[in-house]
């Protein structure tokens, strides 16, 4: 189940690499990084032009009191909790978008285990999974374990399959839904099961779920309503890159267990950058609208409707509940190394490899290697140019 994770190169170095030397068929269309490309709110300018003065003041680590407050009643609002469930004092951090904090929330594990989970301390990882998953257990010294998403599982690690001597030291295990790359939701009763694991073995469940507000049908649930108000050893990672367009201001928060999330700041306070008051300032504003959001969704689905009617007939199970990729089998026509090479070289589509996703396992098999992702984050014009693209390739 465990391998070597190739570090330190990203998918999109690796993506660079292999499509180096090579000309594009046709003007290029990037859709290989997850980067929202739709408007910023119009608040934004507004909120930062009021607090621009909060430029020159050092922000506290833990945050401003009503950037604290915004996050709790944003979550308790969004995952049906009580008002008050969520601690304003210990229970929320502001990150430097959710990437930073899950890699040093992860030290904060491993220093927290102690000696508890002996020699051999294991991280668990969903395989795909997103780079720093990787990084972090590399950078806390622990094993990291791929537990590969199966199509048959629902594309959801299934880690309560996983061995009791390798539970017994786990330090931590990571979890997304939606899930990166393949939009795979957990229903409720899924996330009870993982907290009543983690809690079983001791370990933390850090839960990924910045793509939470993108979605189709129905709004995912969070492991913060799985945890119905008992917080212990859960922490809910969230940011504004994708609810809000907003990637570019860097601001993530953790949500969660009170005693970790109190250690976690001790730690941060001599080794992490602070989140500027004036951007807290923009998600104070953020977490307040939801219109912008649900708008969002709307250019979203509008977007999912193209790849359907051009795609559909190939891919029955083309649209996610969740996220904002599509996960796309290519198996048919060559994996997905091959796939993107011709994508690049005939029709000049740049698309990320699924095998760069994810990572051989100990059976040998890399469960992205026939795939490829695309993200759904060109304008609409766009994307129907670069299905359009993939469906030639694809013909």
């Amino acid at each position: 189940m465990s391998s070597r994770v190739p570090l330190p190169l990203s998918p999109f170095q690796r993506l660079g690499r292999l499509i180096a030397g090579v000309e594009p068929g046709r003007p290029p269309i990037d859709v290989s990084v997850g980067e929202p490309r739709h408007p910023v709110p119009g608040f934004v300018g507004p909120v930062l032009s009021a607090a621009l003065a909060d430029f020159v003041r050092y922000p506290p680590i833990k945050g401003t009191p009503a950037f604290r407050d915004a996050v709790a009643g944003w979550a308790e609002r969004r995952f049906g909790l009580a008002a008050g469930t969520i601690d304003r004092d210990d229970g929320v951090l502001p990150l430097n978008g959710s990437r930073e904090g899950l890699f040093h929330a992860t030290l904060t594990a491993a220093r927290l285990a102690g000696e508890s989970k002996g020699s051999r301390p294991a991280i668990l990882l969903p395989n795909p999974f997103y780079a720093v998953y990787a990084a972090a257990a590399e950078a806390a010294g622990a094993e990291p374990v791929l537990v590969a998403a199966h199509r048959e599982d629902g594309f959801l690690p299934r880690f309560d399959r996983l061995p009791n001597e390798l539970l017994a030291r786990t330090v931590a295990a990571f979890h997304a839904s939606p899930a990166n790359p393949q939009g795979a939701v957990a229903h409720l009763a899924q996330l009870e099961g993982l907290i009543e694991l983690a809690r079983e073995y001791g370990f933390f469940l850090f839960s990924d779920e910045c793509y939470s507000e993108i979605w189709r049908g129905r709004a995912p649930d969070g492991v913060l309503s799985a945890a119905r108000g008992k917080l212990a050893g859960v922490v809910a990672f969230n940011s504004l890159s994708k609810r809000s367009n907003l990637a570019g201001a860097r601001c993530g928060f953790a949500i969660g267990d009170p005693a970790f999330l109190k250690a976690w700041a001790a730690l941060r306070n001599v080794t992490a950058p602070q989140v500027p008051m004036p951007i807290q300032a923009v998600a104070v504003a953020a977490l307040a609208d939801e219109a912008h959001v649900v708008e969002n969704r709307r250019l979203y689905d509008l977007k999912y409707a193209v790849a359907k009617e051009i795609l559909g007939d190939r891919f029955p199970d083309l649209v996610p509940p969740g996220g904002f990729f599509l996960w796309l089998d290519v198996g048919r026509w060559g994996d997905g190394e091959q796939v993107a090479q011709r994508l690049w070289r005939e029709m000049g589509v740049k698309v990320v490899p699924g095998g760069y996703l994810s990572a051989t396992g100990s059976d040998g098999i890399n469960p992205g290697r026939d795939f490829i992702r695309i993200a759904m984050v060109e304008s609409l014009e766009t994307s129907r140019e670069a299905l359009s693209r993939l469906s030639e390739v694809l013909s």
